[in-house]
């Protein structure tokens, strides 16, 4: 049953009920997101951690009593949700910290958090009989939205600047989509695509916009507390563009606070690029309005000259006593590779900027630089023994939380090399690094971070050539 009570503008405060808007609130214009209202105790009556644990689904429709559907709505077929939680035990003992976690929303079938939000804006379209889907991305929001409308023969129409990377491109083609290379950035895409969709009738998806992309992006907050056994984590770093993901992140936590299942709030760290960072201005200078920048970064899926859903993000992050941190493109380069070799997953530039914000945070913003890669590497076999011992004491225990429990002394005895943590990132704390993206998303970033690789002859003394001795028999 929908336990959806209406909805509310974020800016006035003025009431609708369901269906009496179709986007946002009509007394602010394109401006007036509007945050969902529900019964929780219609909620509470339908699901608890309990059915939950007896549910079948392992996808992000597990929780269709916490999402604005009908019990019975179909749902596009391809599997959303339901993305590993790993715990980073080899990342983890390199910073102090470890109860590390990593959340890959790149194992999505468009290989990205965005899908989450597709599904459901598909699911509405559906229910609206919508002609034509469109929104405006980056590439990852296009992906998606084309991707799952390919999954139930939905049209789709989407505008992306013509600087969108090529694997991204390639993606909405492949898919099917009708796409629209807008000869400007991604605000221009934005803008376009609000026009054109009121002009021809399309529904629209756009971030924030829609306020069923928020609705969907919360289920990532739902599965990490589940994967956690419903403890809250501690805080969650999280890569912030238009701030409709922290946004959705913030919505979810809240959902299971009211609802009695986790008892406290995470701290959401938001990170954006130095050249991208309108929303860490308004924080920083605590000012309560977002003043737009002109964004330039390498982690395309985070630029925005004027985050659409900036205010809420904001909010996210004052009401979780979280913060937000500023990483320059190098840094977020130099986490790629970091958190390739050290946990196997492998993360476009936005992703990996959770992971840089960490760094920053703890005051390790050098780790993973070309200048300290050889010191990791040197570091490496030692945490790789450790982890076999995890391994297999994890198979005994059959909880890795008490069994790294018993080593915080050990690591915690670190605190002093690691540095200052700054906002009070204590050894023992929970984190969790959300990571939003695939890298073959943007395999040329990839390759800057991570080099080339070497060229041989096809002959054994070549390959002894260029492994050196040491390694050989």
């Amino acid at each position: 049953m929908n336990q959806l009570l209406g909805w509310r503008c974020t800016l006035c405060g003025a009431t609708y009920a369901p269906h009496e808007i179709e986007y946002v609130c009509p007394q602010h214009g394109d401006a007036g997101i509007v945050d969902a209202v529900y019964d929780y105790a219609g909620i509470a009556a339908a699901a608890s951690p309990r059915t939950l644990a007896a549910s079948r689904d392992t996808s992000m429709w597990r929780y269709r009593a916490l999402l604005p559907v009908a019990g019975d709505a179909p749902v596009p077929p391809l599997h959303v949700g339901g993305t590993p939680l790993y715990h980073a035990a080899a990342l983890g003992a390199q910073l102090g910290l470890p109860n590390l976690v990593v959340k890959d929303d790149g194992r999505n079938p468009t290989a990205s958090f965005k899908d989450r939000a597709s599904a459901l804006v598909l699911l509405k379209a559906q229910e609206q009989r919508a002609a034509i889907v469109t929104t405006a991305s980056t590439g990852n929001a296009g992906a998606a939205l084309a991707g799952l409308a390919a999954s139930i023969g939905q049209p789709t129409v989407i505008f992306a600047p013509k600087t969108a990377p090529p694997a991204k491109v390639a993606q909405l083609l492949t898919y099917g989509a009708t796409v629209l290379l807008v000869d400007g950035n991604y605000d221009a895409a934005f803008e376009l695509c609000l026009a054109a969709s009121k002009e021809f009738g399309w529904y629209c998806r756009n971030t924030g916009y829609n306020p069923y992309t928020v609705e969907g992006k919360k289920t990532a907050a739902y599965e990490i507390c589940e994967q956690l056994r419903w403890q809250a984590p501690d805080a969650i770093f999280v890569s912030v563009g238009d701030g409709n993901i922290i946004t959705g992140l913030h919505r979810g936590l809240q959902d299971l606070l009211a609802l009695g299942w986790i008892d406290k709030l995470p701290r959401l760290m938001a990170v954006q690029a130095s050249g991208s960072s309108a929303i860490y201005n308004a924080w920083a200078s605590g000012a309560d309005t977002i003043t737009p920048v002109q964004a330039t970064t390498v982690a395309d899926s985070i630029a925005a000259d004027l985050p659409r859903d900036g205010l809420r993000g904001l909010r996210a992050i004052r009401e979780t006593g979280g913060k937000a941190i500023q990483v320059t493109d190098d840094e977020i380069l130099a986490a790629i590779p970091l958190l390739a070799r050290l946990t196997g997953v492998f993360a476009e530039p936005a992703g990996a900027a959770a992971l840089a914000g960490l760094l920053a945070e703890i005051g390790e913003r050098g780790l993973g630089s070309g200048e300290r890669r050889s010191e990791i590497g040197d570091r490496r076999s030692e945490i790789g023994d450790r982890r076999s011992e995890i391994g297999e004491r994890r198979a005994e225990s059959g909880d890795w939380r008490s069994e790294i429990g018993d080593r915080r002394a050990e690591i915690g005895d670190r605190r002093s090399e690691i540095g200052d943590r700054g906002a009070g990132i204590a050894p023992e704390a929970t984190v969790v690094l959300m990571i939003t993206g695939n890298g073959l998303k943007d395999i040329s970033s990839a390759m800057k971070a991570s080099g080339q690789a070497t060229i041989i002859e096809p002959t054994l003394a070549a390959v002894k050539k260029a492994i050196g001795t040491s390694q050989g028999r």
